[in-house]
């Protein structure tokens, strides 16, 4: 980076730390940029400079900024001659806005605008050499505002953790409280003459009061029992946290090839949060597709041609080159190529354009405008230079060049600019009436760079799908310049349009626009693109009375009817317009649009009107659809993710058609569910539609409705949610993004929310970054929802920072989603794995993790307080201290981080088999607020054990404390481990190493400590006390009996099983055949993803005989639609599908079958039918039934078993007799759970015709029509 110097008047190197506002600074090419810069020389002729913003916001295609007015027609700028003042705006952290104005020594002013800035942090390419003073420096720039360092975000289960804290200091006050009053009472009960003979008297010969007493024995237990505050706890956390994020780096499920890229964690504290996500947010394009966008389909003048070759090609290739490689039209390009043949006769006759036929017209500047419509930069890999500067010029061309120079980026008033406006009209009408120009040299014909060299960078993956379409016609960019556009024809060689001026996208007008002279009529030509919802309204009225007219009204609307195609077909839509100006008219617009460039306020609404005024009356070219194509495994990750009780949203802002013909192709919505579709034109018309909505949809899907038409129903489910929000009804919600933003107002934003969870799935179309952190922040506020939100690029960034979880997708629109993520992943199929596999280990092992040290501690810290009431409440410890050290620090904290760390209650392969195993996580099964107390419970009766047998084991023996407190602290420590091994789900090598190296260690500390302290802690003395103790029989049995007493409720208590336990217990031969089997069962049903398969319940075959007197019937479909099912889901009224062992199943005191087959056999495989109702939402109860071989000793434990908390969700519904269960065998299997032989249909039909029947005069029978998808408009 060079500085100049105004003492030594000359640039010199400097350091970045040194660069303060005023500098002038001059950069070169590759350089990166400093500070934030006002650009005021380029060696780019046009005063142009590329810049790269991949440090900003991760895009690499090049971005254009531009000289400052006035400094322009400079030859060499000279820092020394710079007189001009400079105001601009404070900074701030906008990078995409900028605002200010330079004062001339003259008195003239200029606008400043983001056009003019170069960002610190930037990297300049293919310009040789910039110079400009800095505008921002150091801490003040744009880039550095932009970073707020690392955002702190509290899972919740810390923050359930630290109210549990609070309580373990409440539990710890209490207990120095208590001994602080029993110390006072101690000491109060001796008389002033009755002083034992340890209570010695002060200094000055008195005894210290009772009241006083207990202030400072209060303050000695404090730190005697400090450690029932879990320190600690907070250091493993993060220790078991950096681990865990290791191992799911390593993960290679999780790499992809094709990026060359992996998970990336940027948040390690909250990985938990992972496993307990209920809402999934989701943007479309680039996170649900590829954002590779291919040319599929074009419409021009009504003639629709397709490239069908090209998806093909997509499959083969694995959208390699396939957005470059495009397969023209054969019919297409045979017209093409007719064109440009009768264009080149027509100029070497000198004829005008209005000789060819109007078809041609339009394909001419159809591809005209694909190729010139756009901003994408040409570059070439060899030059350094932008490729369009090697495209010759004429005379005529350096005319226009300097006219657009005058016209539109100088600084000179209206008046001259008119003048300079009028001696070009003067030129042109000296032209020849054929419409050409006498000299030939306009046409600019040359020989750009080879096509194989070209490289386009473009702003947006559409842009480029459209300029590679264009070039597959060859009609190819080969130039671009700030006010010249190059493009090679076939028969016609190099054309270059004069680029007058460029009217940008944005997401208000919805379509871009550039203003050019054609090189071959010399009109002014405006070329439109853009979304056909805004395109169709502006084109120019048709009237039907002239044959013209009406041609033209026929080809709109043919050109309508094939975007309506497209859009089903899932296609993105754009349509191409052109309009042709009067020299007049152009005048007249020219005038208004300089004065708004010029203008200094409100010049972003001066240059939108300015825009609106040209951008009519437009003639219709054609239209094109691209495809996005869904990235592999979005529909099978979407099911999955369904049937784990996530509700998935999708956030976009395409149009609805588009929305929702890929949200069907991805099965977010499913063709047998009603829509509602909401379009309101006013916060008004949205109320009405809201409350419409709710009534409808309460009265039909009803608790009580549904109850009542259930009738003598005995097997039901306890939803996931609650029963006021039904969420298990088969409905979608498509809502656009104008409907959105007044049901996002607080008068209407609880309708909206109360509607919207009501829905299996919600789609919001046409939706802007704004409104989708505001939907976030409203279902995780209003809902106190787990959220996660995921999303590719800049429009993304807000609600994915508003989200509980936030995952970016390194993708094509930029690296800003994955700076602003906490988790970063390369596909959105690793979502599933990253959920499902990996957030259930982390929650799992971090709650256990969580409710183990409570235990811990408290027991621990139990022992010494059960001390207290034998040592008079003096605060002494029957526990050496370096015992009491190095408990916590050596002793007990390698097993737990090993378990936090490694420990895997269900494999892998059974989670993502069975996602319903999701639930837990979600409902906070593994550690919920009342088994905190639970624990506490349980350490107190471990501490009453572990220190009362080695209390009466030693009773009226003459043994010294610390020969009784050493049995107490190895006893302890025994427990300790073996309620961490029954906690432990998976035992390794490393499990087995850790449990043995602490009890090892422990042995080794206490023999080498007593062995070597022979005057330690006078008059105790632990010399050689574990040497003795290890001698006595008596402190065998006491380590043996102690704990297990102490752990007899664990043992004779069932722990909750699920089924991926139960499965984990399987040979690895037996699960993975049975696994497979459920893989192949649920592929060969078509319409399993459309509700959660397996969703029944099954009977084993001893069971049925044990029933067949009172089968249990299952719970119907008792909930009729809201509105009439699909035509196209008529064929799946019912189905049959190969019941799976999806339950929990208690096996017997035999061993497991040794084969699938037996296996099969014995957990009841049998084909079963069942309606299609929708009914995935159901609890993990619902889901799989669980199942037992439960002999007489085992079945007094049901009850407990029911009331845990994975089994308290399945109800009462299970009414099972003891003495049936008794006659059973011990090696046969009994399924506990509800008889499917019942016709699902007619009881289907039944609960309907009831339902029918109750709904008659209530709201919803606006609803009743016969189309599956409602529209509310």
């Amino acid at each position: 980076m060079s500085f100049f110097s105004r003492n030594e008047k000359k640039y010199i190197s400097r350091y970045w730390k040194e660069v303060k506002v005023g500098d002038f600074v001059q950069l070169r090419c590759n350089e990166i940029i400093p500070a934030d810069i006002l650009l005021l020389s380029s060696s780019d002729p046009d005063g142009l400079c590329h810049i790269e913003t991949a440090n900003l916001d991760g895009e690499t295609n090049l971005k254009q900024r531009q000289v400052v007015r006035r400094f322009l027609e400079l030859v060499k700028f000279d820092p020394l001659k710079f007189t001009s003042v400079i105001e601009c705006e404070k900074p701030n952290n906008d990078l995409s806005r900028f605002q200010g104005y330079i004062v001339h020594k003259s008195g003239k002013k200029d606008g400043l605008f983001k056009e003019n800035l170069l960002l610190r942090g930037c990297t300049i390419r293919n310009t040789e050499e910039v110079a400009g003073i800095v505008i921002y420096a150091g801490h003040e720039t744009k880039a550095l505002l932009n970073n707020n360092g690392p955002r702190y975000k509290r899972s919740k289960l810390e923050r359930q953790m630290n109210a549990d804290v609070l309580w373990c200091v409440l539990i710890l006050l209490i207990m120095c409280l208590f001994s602080a009053i029993g110390h006072g009472l101690w000491v109060w009960q001796y008389a002033e003459k009755k002083k034992p003979i340890f209570d010695l008297p002060g200094p000055d010969g008195k005894y210290l009061s009772p009241v006083l007493a207990s202030v400072y024995l209060f303050l000695t237990v404090i730190i005697v029992f400090q450690v029932m505050i879990p320190i600690s706890l907070y250091v493993s956390i993060e220790i078991v946290k950096i681990c865990q994020v290791y191992f799911i780096h390593q993960d290679k499920d999780l790499y992809d090839e094709e990026t060359d890229s992996q998970l990336q964690c940027r948040a390690l504290n909250i990985t938990e949060d992972l496993g307990q996500v209920q809402f999934i947010f989701s943007d479309k394009t680039g996170t649900l597709t590829e954002n590779k966008m291919v040319f599929r389909r074009c419409t021009v003048s009504g003639i629709e041609y397709s490239h069908d070759d090209n998806g093909e090609l997509m499959i083969f290739f694995f959208y390699l080159t396939i957005e470059k490689d495009i397969t023209p039209d054969p019919s297409l390009l045979e017209k093409v190529n007719e064109c440009a043949k009768h264009l080149e006769v027509m100029r070497s006759h000198e004829q005008p354009l209005s000789h060819l036929s109007p078809e041609l017209c339009d394909i001419f500047d159809f591809f005209i405008a694909l190729t010139i419509c756009n901003t994408v930069v040409v570059t070439a890999p060899n030059h350094r230079l932008t490729s369009g500067s090697n495209s010759s010029s004429s005379s005529s061309l350096a005319t226009s060049k300097s006219m657009h120079r005058f016209g539109v980026l100088s600084s000179t008033s209206t008046d001259s600019t008119l003048l300079k406006l009028e001696e070009k009209l003067t030129y042109s009408a000296q032209m020849n009436n054929n419409g050409y120009s006498s000299q030939q040299g306009r046409t600019a014909v040359g020989s750009g760079p080879g096509e194989g060299e070209l490289r386009y960078e473009a702003e947006s993956p559409d842009e480029a799908a459209l300029v590679y379409a264009a070039r597959a016609y060859n009609c190819s960019l080969v130039g671009r310049l700030s006010d010249q556009v190059s493009v090679e024809l076939p028969h016609l060689g190099t054309l270059s349009f004069e680029v007058l001026h460029t009217l940008g996208f944005d997401s208000v007008r919805k379509r871009m626009s550039v203003v050019v002279r054609h090189p071959l009529t010399d009109e002014i030509n405006v070329y439109t693109k853009g979304a056909d919802s805004v395109i169709m309204d502006l084109l120019l009225p048709c009237s039907s009375d002239d044959p013209w007219g009406k041609h033209q009204k026929k080809i709109q609307s043919k050109t309508q009817n094939y975007l309506n195609l497209y859009a089903v077909d899932g296609l993105r839509t754009l349509c191409i317009a052109k309009r042709v100006l009067s020299k007049e008219e152009y005048a007249c617009w020219l005038k208004s649009h300089l004065e708004a460039e010029s203008s200094i306020e409100n010049r972003e609404e001066l240059l939108f009107q300015s825009a609106l005024r040209i951008e009519k009356n437009l003639h219709l070219l054609g239209a094109t659809g691209i495809e996005d194509r869904l990235q592999d495994g979005v529909p099978e990750t979407i099911a999955n993710l369904r049937k784990a009780g996530l509700q998935i949203w999708v956030l976009t802002g395409d149009k609805q058609e588009t929305a929702v013909n890929i949200a069907y192709a991805c099965k977010l919505l499913d063709h047998d569910e009603e829509i509602i579709t909401l379009n309101a034109e006013s916060p008004e018309t949205c109320a009405v539609l809201l409350e419409q909505c709710l009534q409808c949809v309460e009265s039909k899907f009803s608790n009580t409705t549904i109850d009542e038409a259930a009738g003598n129903m005995t097997v039901g489910f306890t939803p996931l949610y609650p029963p006021s929000s039904p969420v298990l009804s088969s409905l979608g919600l498509v809502i656009d993004g104008r409907t959105l933003a007044y049901a996002l107002e607080p008068t209407l934003e609880d309708k909206f929310l109360a509607l919207a969870k009501r829905c299996r799935s919600v789609l919001c179309c046409r939706s802007t970054p704004l409104q989708k952190s505001m939907v976030v922040k409203l279902v995780r506020d209003k809902l106190k929802a787990m959220t996660l939100a995921i999303g590719d690029g800049a429009n993304d960034v807000s609600m994915i920072q508003v989200a509980d979880v936030g995952v970016g997708i390194s993708g094509q629109e930029g690296m800003q989603a994955v700076m602003a993520s906490d988790f970063a992943i390369p596909r959105f199929r690793h979502l599933e794995k990253l959920l499902l596999v990996h957030g259930h280990w982390c929650y799992s092992r971090l709650a256990n993790m969580v409710l183990y040290f409570f235990y811990k501690n408290a027991m621990f810290v139990a022992l010494l307080f059960w001390y207290q009431f034998y040592c008079g409440f003096s605060g002494s410890s029957m526990v050496d201290q370096w015992y009491l050290i190095f408990f916590n620090l050596l002793f007990s904290s390698l097993p737990q981080l090993i378990t936090g760390v490694l420990d895997k209650d269900v494999p892998a392969e059974v989670l993502i088999t069975v996602p319903q195993l999701y639930k837990s996580g979600q409902n906070m099964e593994e550690y919920k607020p009342h088994m905190f107390w639970m624990n506490m419970i349980d350490a107190m009766y471990q501490s009453l054990v572990c220190f009362f047998i080695p209390y009466f084991t030693y009773y009226d023996s003459d043994v010294d404390i610390f020969s009784w407190g050493t049995p107490i602290t190895t006893i302890a420590l025994f427990t300790i481990m073996l309620h961490l091994a029954i906690e432990t789900k998976t035992w390794t090598f490393l499990h087995w190493s850790s449990c043995i190296f602490s009890i090892l260690l422990f042995f080794f500390v206490a023999l080498v400590y007593n062995a070597s302290c022979p005057v330690c802690h006078p008059p105790s003395n632990p010399y050689w006390t574990m040497e003795r103790l290890m001698g006595d029989p008596m402190f065998y049995f006491t380590c043996i009996i102690s704990p297990v007493v102490a752990l007899l409720p664990r043992y004779s208590i069932f722990s909750h099983l699920q089924l991926g336990r139960q499965l984990s217990k399987l040979s690895p031969q037996n699960r993975t055949q049975l696994l497979t089997k459920l893989n192949v069962r649920r592929q060969t049903q078509s319409f399993a993803d459309s509700f959660s398969p397996s969703l029944v319940s099954y009977a084993s075959d001893c069971y049925k005989a044990c029933n067949q007197s009172a089968p249990l019937p299952t719970s119907p479909q008792t909930s009729e639609s809201l509105f009439q099912k699909h035509p196209k889901a008529e064929h799946t009224t019912d189905q049959t599908v190969a019941a799976s062992p999806e339950g929990a199943v208690l096996y017997g005191e035999n061993k497991l079958p040794s084969s699938a087959s037996s296996l099969e056999r014995s957990t009841g495989f049998h084909e079963v039918r069942h309606g299609t109702s929708e009914m995935e939402s159901l609890p993990v109860g619902a889901a799989f039934p669980w199942s037992s071989a439960v002999d007489q000793a085992d079945f007094s434990l049901l009850k407990w078993i029911s009331s845990t908390p994975l089994f308290s969700r399945i109800g009462t519904v299970l009414q099972v007799s003891s003495s049936s269960l008794q006659n059973e065998p011990q090696d046969s299997m009994c399924v506990l759970g509800s008889s499917l032989h019942v016709d699902f249909k007619g009881l289907k039909e039944q609960s309907s015709n009831n339902l029918q029947d109750k709904m008659k005069g209530t709201p919803a029978d606006y609803c009743k029509n016969d189309n599956s998808e409602t529209t509310f408009l």
